[in-house]
């Protein structure tokens, strides 16, 4: 059975904000050249959803997708668990058992919070990268595998080089196709879409009818500046659908640590920089010209609506030929 197309793939990926549908790009691309990828992103962003669409899109398809979370293998565990081992490699070690790596032969393997592998194990990871080589604790013997690598991390891995806690050369090798998931606080355009979704999942979970964002409610979620990303969103509209099946849900009846985030986002300058990003020039030209209407051309009164001194504000007059 042929994988799915990209478009059918990967519309699983909710939102369309621009630095979303970047990553989308790439990953539509990535997906049919079968290369080791690292995904980069902050918790909760959805790096193994990321991950599963790629292989549902790639011509391992129909393989074995196998995840791993490194931060939870038990350090004295980790090689056997992935390399497999031998009867008697170890104590305990009554059979022969395969590894992760085995297991997704022609598959995928995704090894979420790739940073937190041991500097010992990353040696043995680069050497199956790069060749295909994997040796079963217990024994000199190597088997030849063939799996895609799909690696994650909330980390900053070349800090983690710079430092000697992750290997440079392992870096390079995963870092064929770098991608970037971009934070919830970055494509606030997507939470209408995905609140939506995870509303609806939570009414079909629970057989109710499905709950509605007031407009007021949605504003105040776009505010907020989400640590926790899509998880943390995901987990608000669990809370609201299971205490308001069916009903319209207004700003009171939201989570209060919403509330108490945005209040202290309140504390800075009040201003929010757009997704797109802004000109800096056509936007100081713009609070220019509005001072100047404002005082009805008086230039002192100007400088003084934009907390700037006289002479700065002539300054800039020069600057943009005003």
């Amino acid at each position: 059975m042929p994988p799915k197309n990209n478009k059918q793939a990967f519309n699983t990926l909710l939102g369309r904000s621009p630095a979303m549908e970047a990553v989308i790009r790439t990953a539509q691309i990535a997906a049919a050249a079968d290369v080791h990828i690292l995904i980069e992103g902050e918790t909760g962003t959805g790096k193994e959803l990321l991950a599963q669409e790629i292989q549902a899109a790639s011509l391992r398809s129909e393989q074995a997708f196998i995840v791993v979370n490194c931060a939870a293998l038990p350090i004295e565990l980790v090689e056997s668990l992935l390399f497999g081992h031998e009867q008697g490699a170890f104590t305990g070690a009554h059979e022969r058992r395969k590894g992760l790596l085995q297991k997704a032969h022609q598959g995928t393997l995704f090894l979420d919070e790739i940073g937190e592998l041991p500097l010992a194990i990353q040696a043995k990871m680069l050497r199956f990268i790069e060749h295909g080589e994997c040796q079963r604790l217990g024994t000199s013997d190597v088997e030849f595998v063939d799996v895609r690598i799909i690696a994650a991390t909330n980390r900053n891995l070349m800090q983690m080089v710079d430092s000697g806690h992750f290997r440079q050369d392992l870096f390079y090798r995963l870092n064929i196709v770098p991608m970037q998931l971009p934070p919830l606080r970055q494509r606030k355009r997507d939470i209408a879409e995905l609140a939506e979704h995870f509303l609806q999942q939570a009414a079909e979970r629970n057989q109710t009818n499905v709950a509605r964002l007031s407009q007021a409610a949605l504003e105040r979620l776009k505010k907020h500046d989400w640590p926790g990303n899509i998880r943390e969103l995901r987990n608000v509209c669990e809370h609201v659908s299971a205490l308001l099946p069916g009903l319209e849900i207004q700003c009171e009846h939201l989570p209060s640590n919403l509330e108490s985030s945005i209040k202290k986002a309140a504390g800075s300058s009040g201003f929010e920089l757009p997704e797109e990003g802004i000109n800096m020039e056509s936007l100081e030209i713009d609070l220019i010209q509005q001072a100047l209407e404002y005082t009805n051309g008086n230039k002192s009164e100007a400088a003084r609506l934009l907390s700037l001194s006289r002479d700065a504000f002539l300054y800039r007059l020069k600057k943009h030929n005003l």
